[in-house]
């Protein structure tokens, strides 16, 4: 199939694109990398009637880190995230997670922006967002917004992005020295949308978990920073105990039921994730220590 008829300009500056979105309303979509956009247009599932395009917008492309926080250009592609040396310095998670993003064809042209903005509830980085504690900078009429990634994500494919909003950076807290990451998904085959996955970051002192947030993807309609986590921080983590958090962790995930799985199946598969994290950043002697999937 192809994308239903649209009008189209090229955005020539930030200011450009929110002018054209203000003009266009809830009939525009913004483009940037078009790797989720076009095939949904294609295949009819969204039918805009205005496209602006924001792909040539240098100002909103490029990597920085001042301060403690490392900020993402919202154009910035996978595959700059992937090559980054300040990203896999100061987010090593989002390193290991960029490379589970789809096929290089996608990660060439994807951007972050365009991932977050998307909410695929699938995907990811916006897990990785969430376990993070990122903060979403969005630009609008009335000035810029700042939407932490725990609240950004509102539904499938829904943020709280107004119509008249675009999302312009992402700043993410420089990971500390002691901190510890873990990501794996379970698809059918690499590149595949995940049937469910975890990316997960921690701190530990003298083997216990003084900080874990824990994002897990393709369980409900957004990301889920799992809340049961927080019975894991300043105690000793038995068995016992990692199987009570299983069971709370259960009860937590709301999954549908697909083509791909079962709602037993994603709490199941949850939990193996879990315990493997768990594991695994507990006995890794290295820091940023991470599984591979």
């Amino acid at each position: 199939m192809k994308a239903a008829a649209f009008a189209y300009a090229r955005a020539t500056s930030v200011v450009h694109a929110l002018d054209l979105l203000a003009a266009h309303g809830d009939k525009a979509k913004v483009l940037s990398g078009g790797q989720s956009l076009m095939p949904a247009m294609n295949l009819r599932l969204i039918s805009p009637e205005f496209l602006v395009d924001i792909g040539e917008l240098a100002e909103l492309r490029g990597i920085e880190v001042k301060d403690g926080v490392l900020t993402i250009g919202a154009l910035t592609r996978h595959v700059d995230l992937l090559n980054s040396p300040e990203v896999a310095a100061h987010a090593p998670l989002l390193t290991a997670a960029v490379a589970h993003v789809a096929h290089p064809a996608i990660r060439n042209r994807g951007t972050i922006g365009g991932s977050l903005a998307h909410a695929d509830p699938a995907s990811e980085l916006p897990a990785c967002m969430v376990a993070l504690g990122a903060t979403i900078i969005a630009r609008g009429p009335a000035g810029e917004r700042r939407i932490a990634a725990t609240v950004f994500f509102t539904g499938i494919y829904e943020t709280a992005l107004s119509p008249l909003e675009l999302l312009v950076s992402i700043e993410v807290p420089a990971t500390a020295r002691d901190s510890r990451y873990f990501f794996q998904e379970f698809a059918r085959r690499h590149g595949d949308y995940a049937i469910v996955g975890l990316a997960a970051q921690a701190s530990l002192s003298n083997d216990r978990f003084t900080e874990l947030r824990l994002g897990f993807f393709a369980v409900g309609d957004r990301p889920l920073l799992a809340q049961a986590a927080r019975r894991l921080v300043n105690v000793a983590v038995t068995p016992a105990l990692l199987s009570e958090i299983s069971s709370a962790l259960a009860q937590e995930i709301v999954p549908a039921e697909d083509q791909q799985a079962t709602p037993a199946m994603r709490r199941h598969l949850a939990n193996v994730l879990l315990a493997r994290c768990v594991s695994s950043l507990l006995s890794r002697s290295d820091l940023h220590a991470g599984m591979p999937s």
